[in-house]
């Protein structure tokens, strides 16, 4: 048979022998294919739950660096209010013994 006849040629359901035959096979397969499907979805619902949990970390993370920065300035703020004040009353003090 010439090239051009095989690859213009059509195949129909006809053209294929199945050994042993398609109920069997499928009796064989779809078992084996079940398991891969439902361990697929068990492992994806792992994979998506590790990815929410770093990203819950990810967040906790960077909400905990905001707040330790802000409780920085804040503490930054009152220490230098306190030394002014210090110095202020330094101040004030010598003021009033040289008067």
């Amino acid at each position: 048979m010439p090239l051009g006849e095989i690859l213009t040629e059509e195949k129909s359901a006809k053209d294929f022998l199945i050994e042993p035959d398609l109920k069997t096979v499928l009796l064989q397969l779809l078992p084996h294919y079940l398991e891969v499907e439902i361990r697929k979805a068990i492992l994806e619902a792992e994979a998506s739950e590790h990815s929410s949990r770093m990203m819950a970390m990810k967040a906790a993370t960077d909400n905990a660096l905001s707040l330790m920065g802000d409780l920085t300035l804040e503490y930054n703020k009152a220490r230098q209010q306190m030394i002014t004040f210090e110095l202020a009353d330094i101040t004030t003090a010598r003021e009033a013994i040289n008067g």
